[in-house]
């Protein structure tokens, strides 16, 4: 029973905040600070605009909205807030690679910073995968449009075509991806911000050119699937307003991450509604939602106006816009993976980092590979069940420490402070519940699947390895 007892208060062991930024594990387990606010910013904003705008909201006009798309992004970007608010706070006071990995280890006690993480380990990885599919779809087209046709057994996983055998350019996508990541924060972060600039000048651009051809007929009526049709939509298009929290994992990289990391996660997501917002109006403007193309709208919107060129300039932007999503994801599960390690929750060797760039390498090849083989063999819709529980219960997490550390530790010096205490990360906790509600039953298989995995890994290696489990004089007490 004394046994029992012991093992029940060792799960609740916290990190303690006031160490969080001791050197852990030697030079060969740290990361280097080379990261500005406007790089962060970007990393963000390669993270949130992607499939949202060039595919997502033709999808949603198209089939649950119509013109009221528009207020199903606002709403996603409300709930959405109400979880980067508890972020940025927490981004200032715990500067550390693993975002809610991190702050849930911190606040909530060692099980609850594992399952985040470990849950986060398979979602960013499939979310790259997902990505890399998509992006093949779009490369695939564009050759079409040249006249030039590849090998069907090269052009998509199996049973997803006649003669597919693997998606070839999808898996070569994943490990280009890491190959730039293995060439240092520095170097990936400065193709990571040219890349999101030219998606921006491409949104930019068909925002403008749209906003000439707007017919405000097209807005009536403005809820032909009623309001509820608005909610449902705020409920698909929601995954398109993260990836703030995948580059948070990116603090320890940042030269000022108290100062920088709560204003790059409130800017990313401000910038990017702005995007949305704009190009939701120009899109349904433009075009009747029934006749909008629920796989490209904005290419069929400019079509049905006689702007055929760019169409083209459209479908290029798209492959350029997701590609900075994969980046940011990819980034993210390489950074969490690493911190568990050198935690002690997983093997040691996964947080030996670089000599030379000082990036985890041997993790990134791992999470290359793995999402490689995901994107190659598994169809998109299969891909995509991976997702999305594990990112919703995350911002379940960060809602509700960030709550609990400001009463339990009102005295910690803040940078960013959560407005509205404690109703707004209440309501990230609500929206997010909500959220969940709406997935589809495969996707909790999965994730009860990975779970009872997670729990066997955790009470058979990562409770006993754990660093803390070296020092349970300092956080036996249940202190935070």
């Amino acid at each position: 029973m004394a046994r029992l007892l012991r093992a029940g208060q060792g799960v609740w062991r916290r990190k303690p905040i006031e160490h969080i930024e001791e050197p852990e594990g030697g030079a060969a387990q740290q990361l280097t600070r080379e990261l500005g606010l406007w790089q962060l910013t970007a990393i963000g904003v390669g993270g949130i605009i992607g499939a949202g705008i060039f595919t997502l909201a033709g999808t949603v006009a198209h089939e649950k909205a119509g013109p009221a798309v528009l207020i199903s992004f606002l709403i996603a970007g409300v709930a959405s807030a109400a979880a980067a608010f508890s972020y940025a706070e927490f981004a200032g006071l715990i500067p550390k690679a693993g975002s809610a990995y991190t702050y849930g280890y911190a606040v909530l006690g060692e099980l609850a910073g594992w399952f985040i993480g470990w849950d986060l380990l398979l979602e960013y990885t499939a979310i790259v995968a997902v990505v890399a599919i998509g992006i093949s779809g779009y490369f695939a087209f564009l050759l079409g449009e040249l006249g030039l046709h590849l090998p069907a057994w090269m052009l998509g996983a199996p049973g997803t075509g006649p003669g597919h055998r693997v998606d070839l350019f999808a898996s070569v996508l994943c490990l280009l991806i890491a190959y730039l990541l293995t060439l240092g924060i520095k170097n990936a972060a400065r193709f990571e911000t040219l890349v999101v600039g030219l998606k921006v000048l491409v949104v930019l651009l068909v925002v403008a050119v749209g906003f000439l051809h707007i017919d405000t007929a097209n807005y009536r009526p403005f809820f032909p699937f009623g309001v509820g049709g608005a909610f449902t939509g705020a409920a698909t298009v929601f995954f398109a307003v993260f990836g703030y929290d995948a580059m948070s994992t990116a603090a320890e990289e940042s030269r000022d991450a108290q100062r920088h990391m709560p204003r790059a996660i409130l800017y990313s997501l401000a910038i990017s509604m702005v995007l949305y917002v704009l190009a939701c109006l120009v899109l349904t403007g433009m075009q009747d939602y029934r006749h909008i193309d629920p796989e490209s709208g904005f290419a069929t919107a400019f079509k049905s106006v006689g702007l055929d060129a760019l169409a083209d300039v459209i479908a290029v932007g798209a492959i350029i816009g997701i590609l900075t999503v994969m980046f940011t994801f990819m980034l993210g599960v390489t950074r969490v993976w690493f911190s568990m390690s050198r935690d002690g929750l997983l093997p040691k060797w996964f947080a030996k980092t670089s000599a030379t760039h000082h990036v985890p390498v041997r993790v990134t090849w791992i999470v290359g590979v793995a999402s490689a083989l995901i994107a190659g063999f598994l169809p998109i819709g299969e891909a995509a069940e991976l997702t999305n529980i594990g990112i919703l219960l995350a911002f379940v997490v960060v809602c509700i420490s960030v709550i609990v550390l400001r009463y339990k530790r009102p005295e910690l010096p803040r940078t960013f402070r959560t407005p509205g205490m404690p109703v707004v990360p209440a309501l990230g906790v609500c929206f997010s519940l909500w959220l969940i509600t709406f997935l589809q039953w495969q996707t909790w298989v999965r994730f009860v699947v990975w779970f009872l995995l997670g729990l066997v890994i955790y009470f058979s290696y990562s409770y006993r390895k754990s660093e803390l489990a070296r020092a349970p004089e300092s956080t036996e007490s249940g202190h935070i």
